[in-house]
């Protein structure tokens, strides 16, 4: 059966009913779907499981308006077609008709999905926890191991586990989903995702992310990871023009925002990027990313005050991504606190005895309180740790005083190798 109903909306799966507009949503966006499918998707729905047969589709989807067998599959097909791959929940039973049935783990999916949309390294556990039980309880369900390998990716390259152990669980799930779904658009997306952030082959990702586009223009989150691959590559204007194009599609999606105060503050436009971050915050002000990103630009403007204050809304927000505390540590001492900044990375270093603290923003940290030979180490660590931060260390502005150094040689080269293991790995 339908699995909520509330004022006239019933969901299942990622898709929600509602029987006051008659239309088809999933995921919040409108899904096309002509009014007689929809009658029909809504019999199938009603009847939870159950077969409906020719008599009694034609007599509650069609008013007992007398249409032929063939008028009736077509008008099926056509709501399968809109399901997409999730299409394969109607079946038809010669004899008996037609049935939705949706998985029996759906319920897990769904609540494994709300934790996901919580972003904190608990909630993706937890999250991850749902998707695996739901695999194990019906191993047919691609959404579970897509699920799955989403958690692993968002982990990955959020800094909250480490980069190589997460990318490996990622590619095992994303595997077992493709091959039950084929490579959708959204798996399509993270799989360019992955070969961007992680093996760091920018043409390879560029090309899945593009396909990935042009199949399912209205997957938001692509936009973002266009973006943050055209600033990979040093292609700001690029970067700047996919994000508009994301904001055509969804104007408040939360990430967006965020994205492009990254993107203006790597191409060095930093008063840019601290009115976008004002902006950001505006709308979305329990996003840590904007928070950060708009600090990382107030330091660049020598507003080292301010900037400190919205790292530490970023770090209480969320406390469980460790290299925002190593910004903050940074930003410290910079505003002369130097005390507090070696307490910071005291901290950090006592918490990678238990949790993958990114080496990357370590050696931010350690260029920041004077120690550059121990910088030149955490980023040394990085590259063999595979930190997805090095995605853009060619650009970013808070390498530039170590990248002014001789040995900056080293890890770029470093970075390139190892990114390649981690590509022969998978």
């Amino acid at each position: 059966m339908a699995s909520g109903v509330s004022l006239g909306q019933f969901s299942f799966g990622p898709f929600c009913v509602d029987l006051a507009t008659t239309r088809l949503l999933r995921d919040g966006r409108e899904v096309e779907l002509r009014p007689q499918a929809f009658q029909a998707l809504w019999v199938l729905l009603q009847n939870g499981g159950r077969p409906v047969d020719y008599e009694q589709m034609i007599r509650e989807a069609w008013n007992g308006v007398s249409v032929s067998r063939h008028t009736v599959a077509v008008t099926v097909g056509e709501v399968k077609k809109a399901l997409r791959e999730y299409g394969a929940w109607i079946a038809c039973r010669p004899g008996l008709g037609y049935r939705l049935e949706v998985p029996k783990c759906d319920s897990l999916i769904r609540k494994g999905w709300h934790f996901m949309s919580h972003r904190t390294r608990e909630s993706l556990e937890r999250a991850a926890a749902c998707f695996t039980e739901a695999g194990r309880d019906d191993g047919a369900d691609f959404r579970a191991f897509e699920g799955l390998s989403r958690a692993y990716l968002v982990m990955g390259t959020s800094g909250m586990r480490q980069p190589r152990d997460s990318y490996a669980a990622f590619l095992k799930a994303h595997r077992q989903a493709v091959e039950l779904a084929g490579l959708t658009p959204e798996l399509r997306s993270d799989r360019g995702y992955g070969l961007h952030m992680f093996e760091r082959r920018l043409a390879e990702a560029e090309g899945e992310l593009l396909r990935a586009r042009r199949e399912q223009p209205g997957l938001v989150c692509n936009y973002v990871r266009l973006s943050m691959l055209y600033v990979a590559f040093g292609r700001f204007d690029e970067a700047q023009d996919i994000l508009q194009s994301g904001y055509l599609v969804d104007p408040l999606w939360p990430v967006l925002p965020a994205a492009e105060v990254m993107v203006r503050f790597c191409r060095r436009d930093f008063d840019g990027a601290a009115e976008c971050g004002k902006t950001a915050l505006e709308l979305h002000p329990y996003v840590p990313l904007s928070h950060v990103f708009y600090a990382q630009a107030l330091e660049a403007l020598g507003q080292v005050e301010e900037a400190l204050t919205e790292y530490q809304r970023g770090t209480l927000i969320c406390p469980d991504m460790p290299w925002l505390r190593a910004l903050e540590g940074a930003c410290l001492a910079r505003c002369g606190r130097r005390a507090s900044a070696l307490a910071v990375l005291k901290e950090l270093q006592r918490r990678r005895a238990n949790e993958y603290v990114d080496a990357y923003y370590m050696a931010i940290l350690r260029e920041a309180l004077g120690q550059r030979n121990q910088a030149f180490e955490e980023l040394d660590r990085a590259c063999e740790e595979g930190s997805t931060a090095l995605s853009i260390l060619d650009v970013d502005p808070k390498m530039d005083r170590l990248r002014a150094d001789a040995r900056f040689g080293r890890p770029r080269q470093l970075a390139a190798a190892c990114a390649n293991l981690s590509g022969q790995a998978a």
